[in-house]
């Protein structure tokens, strides 16, 4: 699932958000979370960090007395590792498109109880009955992203709208690059025009030499902060998810982002309940806040992410420079050369051994 302000996000849940552990840090992945000792619930969130708007936070706490404990990831795999040996008391996780239907698979999520969801009737057609989690049997949309090219106009000197910018010998050393195997291959085979969902070991390695054969442009493989790098004029230009760079955007008025024009990838980051969860009730309970129109349309005007939300885009509710900026909602032109993420099966170990190569090479 994609964050600018995480400073001043933890300094929000520190004092704003009371937070289940002893030490108060949030992202406190390092240890199992617990049940609180007292008679108040403790919720505990696994997400990307400052991926929600805190006030929203505040209130679903506020109005069902709860606490909530908000530890954080970097990657998919990263959340993935951490569940799969087993839910360490997790109540709500965010995973993306391609990881849910791993995640099934496994049988690593709890089925929703869509009774217990009468707000998924917000939600646009588009974005329910994916096809990694048919009929929402274990997911309700969280937020609608892309993955593109943030850039300093002030360093490029011109727009760029082509994943070939990455080859221009000028950048050299000033890119940065997502540190996550399946979106770093997804550009590079894009580039080379393959499907980012490729499961052909002859394409796939095209697209490590390539990566390897460029691999001189690259400054940093940046664990979901390419977007600072290129906020504090490290880089030029970062491959990053939307968002992420919008919220650069505050920071530093040169900064651009960009849907290449050969496609990208369309993201879908979700709500999920993790298999073992201690609090399937207040979990539910959870979800369906989120997926009242006021609340999502908050969380989405905070990060700049798109929403799935119907109601609070017909409500007014979603900032409307936002809801007609093309590159949170992008046009069905575009759209169609934007797919999901998806699970690759075996062709995952081919991949695997693809990107341990690219990340040795020198």
């Amino acid at each position: 699932m994609k964050k600018l302000v995480t400073y001043f996000f933890l300094f929000l849940l520190a004092v704003i958000i009371p937070i289940g552990c002893s030490n108060s840090q949030p992202n406190n992945t390092a240890n199992p979370p617990t049940t609180s000792p007292n008679s108040q619930q403790t919720l505990n969130l696994f997400n990307w960090s400052t991926y929600i708007d805190p006030a929203v936070i505040a209130d679903f706490e506020k109005e069902h007395n709860v606490k909530i404990k908000y530890d954080t990831y970097e990657s998919n795999e990263d959340l993935y590792s951490k569940i799969k040996g087993g839910n360490p008391g997790y109540d709500i996780i965010f995973p993306a498109d391609y990881m849910v239907k791993i995640m099934i698979s496994e049988g690593l999520l709890e089925p929703l109880d869509q009774t217990k969801l009468p707000n998924q009737k917000n939600i646009e057609p588009n974005f329910l009955n994916p096809s990694f989690d048919p009929g929402n049997k274990y997911t309700m949309p969280y937020q609608i992203g892309s993955m593109g090219l943030g850039y300093n106009i002030k360093a490029t000197g011109q727009p760029i709208d082509s994943w070939s910018a990455l080859l221009d010998p000028k950048y050299k050393g000033k890119i940065a690059v997502i540190d996550d195997m399946r979106a770093t291959f997804a550009w590079a085979l894009i580039a080379l025009g393959y499907s980012p969902n490729t499961t052909n070991p002859v394409e796939i390695n095209q697209a490590k030499e390539f990566l390897i054969k460029n691999k001189g442009v690259i400054a940093a493989f940046a664990p979901d902060t390419g977007q600072q790098l290129l906020a504090q004029g490290e880089v030029d230009i970062a491959i990053e998810w939307s968002g992420d760079i919008f919220q650069a955007m505050k920071e530093n008025p040169d900064i651009r982002y960009v849907i290449p024009k050969e496609g990208s990838l369309l993201l879908a980051d979700n709500m999920a309940i993790p298999k073992g969860d201690p609090n399937i009730e207040l979990a539910h309970k959870f979800i369906d806040f989120i997926l009242m129109p006021e609340n999502g349309a908050r969380i989405s005007n905070y990060l700049k992410y798109g929403s799935p939300n119907q109601v609070a885009k017909a409500q007014g509710l979603i900032d409307s420079k936002d809801l007609n900026n093309r590159a949170i909602y992008p046009p069905p032109e575009l759209l169609k050369k934007m797919p999901y993420l998806e699970d690759v099966g075996e062709a995952t170990k081919i991949y695997d051994q693809a990107w341990t190569e690219v990340k040795a090479a020198n």
